[in-house]
Formats: structure tokens, C-alpha cells, sequence
């Protein structure tokens, strides 16, 4: 493969802890192996509490070189209220627009042989295009959830203009893309009935990843259930953001069937309060904070079942990056979420779990109780899922098809 020089544009890099983080930093350093010069522009951390880190406030951005290139960090503007929708949207476009100069000039004006660009913010897009046109480079439109879809379905978003204008935003960015990135088929099918013929043929699938050097089976007695106050019985758990689009509220409804189960939930987000007030009086439910990124294969490990919750209609808009963590971990799942869409195929051909009707508390009882009787045959279906994701979830083969994918670009 010739060098290339490539642009990304994203709301997370490493040192911040956002899932979509991780990913893009472990992208980029793909793209670095596969011979790529790259320059990220991103947001000064601020994921965990957000606000911008302790030692990164004052500036509205900074630049750092690296040997591979640079990275470029703006101020995301943060909220600490995800339910604001107008001052998260004020936020975003602040934030684009930053990222929209400081991407125009980074490494100077010359050619690029691709732009990335992550939503959401679905606003990347657009600005992705300008960026892209400028520096004659095409632009690659990676979709890690799609909007406005699950904005809607949880109601973050309402009123028929402002849906109107969501949709045709979205439909925009699509048709100014030279290729769109979807994590699934059943987002690819998603966005395919959105857009015309024409469009449709620059629809590619290229799944998330995670590394399964870092993310390891570990013994369930970690030191992270003794710092929690868990004791050695079965501990069901939640890992990840809590969101409008995740069914988190299930695992308060199985903890009061399932007195002797511990139920941990692990994460930060707009309905983390909501959870605690509800889980009032009930004993056997614990709340985690997020951890390092170092600790993660820990904390996974801590949790003896782990919960995919996705709200009914959402399984084609989202692929939840926490499943491919919970199976190399080698930890058997239970997904909540629509038949047929992507995770639950995972949990089928993996054989690491059982997928269950979503916003169903009884069926995710039933499922929970089902794996918790199988004893060491239970443990079983973890290894049959960390076996799975070795071979189909790997950072090298995500990475070598978007250098397929810049390189295709590049030669048209």
C-alpha cells in the first residue's frame, strides 16, 4: 500500500474513556501499521464526568505531534446534563466547528488521501465534506449509532420540524459521503432504505473490534467485587453508558425477582440517578463508577453474567461495543434486545449467551436464572464467546478494511 495521508475526525481519542474512544485510538494505530500518516482532531477529554479533565482546561485547543502525525484537541463545550437536547445541539456545533478549522489546516493545505469522520455528532459529516473538498480528499462517514433514529424512538428529540430537519441532515450527510461505514448489516439495510439507488452502492459494513490482548478472562474473585462490596455469590452486570437507549431499568426489576443474585451496574450517564432512587431498599443492587481503561478486563471479569439491555426498536441503529468486551472477556451474556439484528446473531453463532425479547423483565429473568443453573456449563458459553471474538472482532482486520477501503478511495 502507498503512504497515505489520512484525517480523523471524532469526539473521542485515548486518554479519554468514551467506548467509541478506545476504538478510534486502536484505528488509528492500524492505519499507522498499515502505512498511513495521520492526523486526528478530537475533543480535549472530558467523556468520564462531562467536563474537560484536570490538566487540559484553558485552552480552546491544543496540538501535539507524535511520531505517526498529530492529534488536535478543541473544547467539546461539555454539559453535565444529557437531557438538555438544545444545549447538547448548542455543544455540537461549537464543537464542529472547531474541529471544522482546525481540521481545514492541519498539516497545512495540502492533499489528503482520505477524510474519516465518525457520527454522531451527525454534524461531523458536514464538516467532514468541507474539509474534505478543500484538501481534495474523499470522505469516508463512519456511523457508530444512527441518528436521529434512536434520538427519536427514546424521545430525546420531538416536534415535527425538528425531526423533519434531523432526517434530512442525516440523508444529506449520506449523499456528500464518497463512502458510508456502517457496523452492521442491519444498519447497512437501515440506512439503505433512507437513500436513493445511487447512494446505496457507497453503503460498506465494517464492524467494531476489540483487543483481545488487553481484554482477557480473568478469575471471577477480582479485587474491583471486593472494593464494590460484592461477596463471592453470582453477580449479574451492567457495563457501559447509561442512556435513554439502553433498558437498564430491567436490571432493578430482576434484582427485586432475584433476591439472592447480585446485580451490579457499572457507568456513568444521564439515568445513572434514576436507577439509584429506584433501587432504594433493595440490597442486592450495587452501583460501580467507570475505571481506567487499564482495569477493564477486571472489572468485566468481576461480573459472572453480563446484560446487553437495548430498548424495542433500536437493535438496527446501534451495535453496543460492550458485547464484543463481555466476550473476550469470556463472560456468557444475555441480550435484551431485537431478534435478528446484529448482537443477537453474535450471541447466536457464538454460542456465548441467550437473547431474550427486549423490555421483557420476565423473559431476562427466565434467561439469567437459565445460565445461572448450568453451573460450569454456564462458564462454557463465555469460552465459546472469547473463542468467537478471536477469530471475527479483531483491531488487525477492522484495521486492514479500512486501508482497503482508503486505498480503493484513493485510486478512483
Amino acid at each position: 500500500m502507498k503512504r497515505r495521508r489520512v484525517l480523523v475526525l471524532c469526539p473521542h481519542f485515548a486518554p479519554d474513556t468514551a467506548p467509541t474512544g478506545v476504538i478510534y485510538t486502536r484505528l488509528v494505530a492500524e492505519l499507522v501499521e498499515a502505512g498511513c500518516e495521520v492526523r486526528v482532531v478530537t475533543a480535549l477529554p472530558w467523556y468520564r464526568n462531562h467536563r474537560i479533565e484536570e490538566g487540559w482546561r484553558g485552552r480552546l485547543w491544543r496540538t501535539e505531534k507524535t511520531p505517526w502525525g498529530c492529534i488536535t484537541r478543541v473544547t467539546p463545550f461539555p454539559g453535565k446534563s444529557k437531557k438538555n437536547i438544545f444545549r447538547r445541539a448548542a455543544g455540537f456545533i461549537g464543537f464542529t466547528a472547531l474541529v471544522g478549522i482546525r481540521g481545514l489546516f492541519s498539516g497545512g493545505l495540502g492533499k489528503l488521501h482520505a477524510v474519516i469522520a465518525m457520527s454522531p455528532p451527525l454534524t461531523l459529516g458536514l464538516t467532514g465534506r468541507v474539509i474534505a473538498s478543500v484538501r481534495r480528499a474523499p470522505l469516508i462517514f463512519n456511523i457508530q449509532d444512527v441518528f436521529p433514529d434512536a434520538a427519536i424512538a427514546t424521545g430525546k428529540i420531538s416536534g415535527e420540524r425538528l425531526i423533519k430537519f434531523a432526517k434530512w441532515l442525516e440523508k444529506l450527510s449520506y449523499r456528500m459521503s464518497n463512502a458510508v461505514v456502517l457496523l452492521s448489516d442491519d444498519m447497512k439495510e437501515n440506512v439503505a432504505d433512507k437513500v436513493e439507488p445511487g447512494i446505496r452502492t457507497r453503503l460498506h459494513v465494517i464492524p467494531n473490534f476489540v483487543d483481545t490482548k488487553v481484554v482477557t478472562p480473568k478469575h471471577r474473585m477480582t479485587s474491583y467485587r471486593y472494593e464494590i462490596g460484592l461477596g463471592d455469590g453470582p453477580v449479574v452486570m451492567y457495563a457501559g453508558n447509561l442512556g435513554f437507549s439502553q433498558s437498564t431499568h430491567l436490571l432493578i426489576e430482576a434484582a427485586k425477582r432475584m433476591p439472592g443474585v447480585s446485580f451490579l451496574i457499572n457507568g456513568e450517564g444521564s439515568t445513572r440517578e434514576e436507577l439509584i432512587a429506584s433501587a432504594v431498599g433493595l440490597r442486592n443492587v450495587f452501583f460501580g463508577e467507570f475505571q481506567p481503561q487499564e482495569r477493564l478486563a477486571e472489572v468485566l471479569a468481576t461480573g459472572d453474567i453480563h446484560v446487553v439491555p437495548l430498548r424495542g426498536g433500536l437493535g438496527n441503529v446501534s451495535v453496543p461495543s460492550k458485547t464484543y468486551s463481555i466476550l473476550a472477556a469470556g463472560r456468557p451474556l444475555v441480550a435484551s434486545i431485537d431478534a435478528a439484528t446484529e448482537v443477537a446473531k453474535i450471541v447466536a453463532e457464538s454460542g456465548a449467551g441467550l437473547c431474550v425479547e427486549p423490555d421483557n423483565v420476565e423473559a431476562l429473568v427466565d434467561a439469567i436464572d437459565q445460565i445461572l443453573k448450568m453451573g460450569d456449563s454456564g462458564a462454557e458459553l463465555g469460552a465459546k464467546g472469547r473463542a468467537w471474538v478471536e477469530v471475527h472482532a479483531s483491531p488487525e482486520s477492522v484495521g486492514k478494511a479500512y486501508a482497503d477501503l482508503i486505498n480503493d478511495l484513493a485510486n478512483e
